[in-house]
Order: structure tokens, then sequence, then C-alpha cells
């Protein structure tokens, strides 16, 4: 028995990392709006919603689908540093400092705008709405957000106008609480003004994004890092503008799995695939100790290469080819004992890349009635950055991916994106099957996403108990985040595995941690199936989330 209802619906469908998310969506689907703008709704609700996790002002990389065209594109919504950045400062204090010198430039606000116009239907106030109000009139504080800004209460305390909005009342919020974020509405509201003065679609969405990267909102973020010794300025917010590419892909058995590229993690979940392709995955039993010993050696071997070679493709040349090919994954696959567990992170393939130099998270998907699909990860935390005063955002704090070590391939430099954790994904079968599916969770995202996507597409399981089905998490790898903590050997388990099978991997040498039933430290998965010879969509959100699934 599903942990919630899966939800089937024959038009169109939306599932998100909070059930209001999924209602804004839904809404812009209602009223005729395609999938990239249902996509957009969510994503910007999110930054309301979920602002403990997600910045509007944050980042936002997307994967699309176009139907008509029969195209996959991706947004990358990822900022760089500054050009004022100085290196030499992170290089001496070996490490990315909370605060205005993590700063990256904000993307997700050029990303939205960028995705309405090239491939939307609608206005930037159309598909702001819901969250302009959410921020305005406030919604009931949810226990995940609780839990979250109660964990980082003393990093909000370091400025007071963070601790203004996440402290109401001197404290965290408690479960159930109106929570109002007046300064935030405002701010989105402005951008809607702009656009607002425009007749033209088009130059609208233009005048939207110039208010936030030319216009007062920009005036008064730069100020800020001008008066606290930051780096931000009017020329790297005016410069800015997302990049559109295609997809980096993998082919497991029948299915395609697209995601974006090495700038963030995406390509990790398609070493993972690459790893198991030639294994009987069924044969070894769901969740079995065997199972669940070789899918977590397979994680340690992409997040090798993950560690040695992704970074920003244009500062740095990153092997994808070489990477994603059968042949490298034969020679990675052979290294796992089938019976003794590396004890911690192996060593990287042996692959020639040149690195030189010449950044928690929310989730949404949406499906149309045409075929359209979004897949969006945006995120950005507000306790480990100042928030603008008065804008109710802290412009992305994205530079705690980063690794302050000149020999990384993710080192800072002016420009350089920060290898990002947010990775939003799509499986496909030709024209007549989708599935866009993602996750919150920093390095846990990919692991999860496997996880979910196996137990659908190898043990065929529906998409919500794919979804709910006891996950296992891997550590042993430097974590993506300042100051990049690495637990060798670390193997998390949620109690639904069986305490027989985790006896069974700590004798093999797994050093294993036990979570709670359902964990909010495995993720939280979002996706759609879209089988489009049958006419059916199904949805699936994750219980360990305030995540929601809504379709007609």
């Amino acid at each position: 028995m599903p942990l919630q209802p899966m939800i089937t619906a024959a038009r169109h469908m939306v599932s998100a990392g909070h059930y209001l998310a999924a209602e804004a969506g839904h809404a812009i689907l209602q009223n005729g709006g395609n999938a990239i703008d249902a996509g957009v709704a969510a994503g910007i609700a999110l930054g309301v919603l979920h602002s403990d996790q997600v910045q509007f002002s944050g980042v936002a990389p997307m994967v699309i689908y176009l139907a008509e065209r029969d195209e996959v594109v991706t947004i990358a919504g990822l900022g760089g540093w500054p050009k004022a950045t100085d290196v030499g400062m992170l290089y001496a204090r070996k490490g990315i400092p909370d605060g205005v010198h993590r700063t990256v430039v904000p993307a997700a606000p050029d990303a939205w705008c960028l995705a309405l116009e090239r491939y939307g239907t609608m206005s930037f106030g159309d598909v702001a709405h819901a969250a302009i109000r959410y921020a305005r009139e406030g919604f009931t504080m949810h226990p995940f957000m609780v839990n979250w800004i109660t964990m980082n209460e003393a990093r909000y305390r370091q400025w007071p106008q963070n601790a203004a909005i996440w402290l109401p009342n001197g404290r965290p919020p408690r479960e159930g609480e109106l929570f109002v974020q007046t300064d935030l509405a405002r701010s989105i509201q402005f951008m809607v003004d702009e656009e607002r003065t425009q007749s033209d679609r088009v130059k609208g969405l233009h005048a939207a994004r110039d208010a936030f990267y030319k216009g007062d909102l920009a005036h008064a973020m730069t100020k800020y890092h001008r008066e606290h010794d930051g780096w931000l300025s009017m020329d790297d917010l005016a410069g800015y503008h997302s990049e559109i590419a295609p997809p980096t892909r993998t082919t497991f058995h029948d299915t395609e799995v697209l995601t974006c590229g090495p700038w963030c993690q995406g390509p990790v979940l398609l070493q993972f695939l690459t790893l198991l392709a030639d294994d009987d995955l069924k044969s070894l039993g769901h969740n079995a100790t065997a199972y669940i010993h070789l899918i977590t050696e397979a994680m340690k071997l992409g997040f090798a290469d993950r560690e040695r070679y992704y970074g920003d493709p244009r500062f740095v040349d990153v092997p994808m080819e070489k990477l994603l090919s059968p042949a490298y994954a034969r020679a990675r696959r052979a290294l796992i004992d089938a019976g003794k567990a590396v004890p911690e992170m192996p060593q990287p393939g042996d692959v020639p890349a040149m690195i030189g130099v010449p950044g928690d998270t929310s989730y949404a998907c949406a499906v149309d009635r045409k075929g359209n699909v979004m897949s969006v990860t945006t995120s950005d935390s507000s306790w480990d950055g100042p928030v603008i005063p008065g804008l109710g955002f802290v412009p992305s704090t994205r530079g705690s991916q980063s690794f302050a070590n000149p020999e990384h391939a993710s080192c800072p430099a002016p420009g350089k994106r920060p290898r990002l954790t947010p990775n939003p994904a799509l499986a496909r079968r030709g024209r007549s099957w989708f599935m866009p599916f993602g996750a919150p969770g920093g390095d846990l995202q990919a692991q999860a996403m496997l996880q979910v996507f196996l137990n659908h597409t190898v043990f065929g399981m529906s998409i919500q108990d794919a979804i709910d089905a006891p996950r296992f998490v891997t550590h042993s790898f430097p974590g993506s985040f300042e100051p990049h903590p690495f637990h060798r050997g670390r193997l998390d388990l949620e109690r639904g595995v069986g305490a027989a099978t985790g006896d069974a991997l700590a004798a093999m040498g797994h050093g294993v941690q036990w979570l709670p039933d359902i964990s909010m430290a495995t993720a939280g998965v979002c996706a759609i199936v879209a089988d489009r010879d049958a006419g059916i969509l199904y949805g699936g959100a994750d219980p360990r989330r305030a995540a929601r699934a809504m379709g007609w």
C-alpha cells in the first residue's frame, strides 16, 4: 500500500516538492498554459514555500522536452563567481566562508524569464501570481521547513535581517503557524509591475528580467555588497544570461536518460546506469544484500569520477564521452568485489583531462496535454548568506559548492560556475513514454533518483511505490557543500531495508548507520510517468517531504 496515493490523469499533471507549488503549476495548466509555464510557476512558488532551501534569487537548472520538435534542451540556471572574486583570499582561508564571499551571480530569475520567452506561452506575472500570494498572505508552516530552520537557527542569527524573516518572534516557526514574507512578495511584484509597462509578451519578459538584473533590485544587491566588502557588481548582473544547451545522455536498456551537463552532478546518475547496464539486477532481488552492495559500490565509483573530473566545461575539459562509454563502464565495473566493500571512495578512472582556469533544494516537474515536459530542480539556502535588506531574498550562495583548492576541477575563478548538486532528469522511450524526475537532497539526489528509476523500470513498481520503497545512501566521498565532509565507508539505511540485510552489509565492510523507516535524509523524489500510448499520466511524490502530485 503506498504511503500516499498515486495520482492519475488523462490531460496534464504537476508533481512538486510542496503541495501548494503543485497547485500553482496545476492552475496554470488548467488555464491553458503549457508544461513550461506550469514548471516555472511551481518553481517560483517553491522559492516562497521552501525559502529555507530554495531562494527566488538562487539556481534553477532545467531539462525541457518540446513535443512538436521532438527535442530536449537544458537551461543551466546557474551563475558564476563575480568578476571581482579574490580567489587568493579563498585559497588562503582554505574554504568558502559564510556570507557575501560565497555569492555567485543569481540565476533563477533569468532562467525563468528565458524559459517563458523561448518555450512558454504566458507572462511572468501569470506564472508568479501564486508565489506572490503565498509570500504576501502567508502559508502555514510545514514540518520539514520547521526542522530545517531549527537545525540552522544559529546560522540564521548571523544576520538580523535573516533572523527577522525565518525566526519570527525570536524563534523558529512552529508547525501550522502562518509564515509571511512581505519583502519577497514586494520584490517579485516589482518585476511584474515592470513587465506590465510593455504591451508585448516578450518585451514584458525582458522588462521583468531587467528589473532584477539592471533595475532597483540589482542596485540594492550591489549596494549591499559594496558596503560589506562583497564582490557582486552591476556589471556581473547585467551581463548574466543563462545557457541553453543540449542534454547529456545515456541509454539504459530500452530507456534513454537525459540530464544537464557536468557543471552539475547530473551526469553521475548516467555513470551509475552505465556501470550497472550489464548486470541482471532483478535476479539479485530488490533491496537484497547483494543488490544494495552492488548499487552502493557503483555509486562510489561514479562519485570518485565526479570528484576528479566534473566542473564548469567553459573552464575544465570534462571527458564526458569517455566517462559514459561502455568500455570505460565495464572496466570500472570489474573493480567491484561482490563480497567486500571499498572502505572509502575508490580512485577515479584514468581519463586524460586538462584542469585549469583561462556553486539545499526542491523540485518540480510538469507534463501537458501536448506532451511537453518540464523538469526543474530549484535551490539555494537562506542561512549561509545575508538577505538584502528590504528585498526578502539572499543572492545565490552556491559558491559553497566550489572547492578552495587550485588543483580541484571545481575550484573558484571569476566567471566560473561551481559544481552544482541540483540535477533534474528526464527518461524517455521515443515519443511514447516519458518520465521527468528529480529530488532535493544535495549529494543524495542522484542516489535516490537512481533507486526510484530502477524500482520502476527494472522491478516494475508503480511510480508511487518506487518512491515509497526503503532507500539507502552512501556518504563515502567528499561532500559537495563547504566544508566538504568525507564519511569514509558510511552507508545509511532506512529501517525498512531490514536488520538482517543491514547486518550482512556491515559484515561486508559497509559502515552501516540506521535511519527511521522513512527519512528526509534520503532525499525527496518527485516524478511523473507519461504513457502516451495508453493516454495516462501517473504522478508520484515523496512522503519524506511535503511533496504532492496533481493532475486532471
